[in-house]
């Protein structure tokens, strides 16, 4: 992994594939070889469903968020991207992941943009939050004001990588605090990977006791599951 942070971090280098390139971030040929998800996808949570239909899981147990945005599969070269962001600290990835996101989101119309919180002790020590990397240059591209102050991540929970997938919603429940009125707004929430929606869908549970209409759920890469 230091090797690869080392090559990331090499100017005029493809994150990807370390070869050179004039173009930022990403050269020409990776950028036109990153998965895309599809078309026959859940409208509620974003995984593969036959027809685009919502699919069982989401029927039997719909997520507070009423939809997902996702640009790639969390998979190999897309997850270079994510850890580029997070742990190689290359911040300009959020603006990239913003545009090609910007690009998706141009038809409907939210009242504001928010990140995905983190705890402060967690903030300071990775000194960034790499969801506010990618909503806070999306909401300009968007035109749409970003709400720093709407809701706060109260509790330090254990991260939900180093838990079993059934055991994340528990961590997760009532980890954030809203502070606002959100009666009727329509809200887009900006996180960097979905994976069980654990967080996300307690973020929108919480949103939408305070009144928020809708969650949008925009974010860079999705899991899915393996076979």
């Amino acid at each position: 992994m230091g090797e690869d942070l080392t090559q990331l971090l090499l100017p005029g280098t493809c994150l990807l594939c370390g070869n050179a390139t004039a173009q930022p971030l990403i050269c020409p040929g990776c950028e036109v070889d990153l998965p895309g998800l599809g078309s026959d996808l859940c409208p509620a949570c974003g995984l593969p469903s036959p027809g685009a239909q919502i699919c069982l899981h989401c029927r039997r147990q719909p997520p507070a968020f009423d939809g997902v945005t996702a640009l790639w599969p969390y998979d190999f070269p897309a997850d270079r991207l994510i850890q580029a962001l997070k742990y190689g600290h290359q911040l300009a990835v959020g603006g990239y992941v913003a545009r090609r996101l910007a690009q998706r989101l141009e038809g409907p119309h939210w009242d504001g943009i928010l990140a995905v919180p983190l705890h402060p002790d967690r903030l300071s020590q990775r000194g960034f939050n790499q969801s506010m990397e990618i909503a806070r240059p999306l909401a300009r591209r968007l035109g749409l004001p970003l709400l720093r102050q709407v809701c706060v991540r109260a509790v330090d929970t254990r991260p939900q990588a180093a838990l079993p997938h059934r055991q994340r919603a528990k961590n997760i429940r009532n980890a954030f605090l809203c502070h606002q009125d959100l009666t009727g707004r329509h809200l887009l929430v900006v996180d960097d990977v979905l994976t069980t929606g654990a967080t996300l869908n307690e973020l929108a549970r919480i949103l939408k006791i305070h009144g928020a209409a809708t969650v949008h759920v925009a974010v860079a890469c999705r899991t899915l599951p393996h076979h």
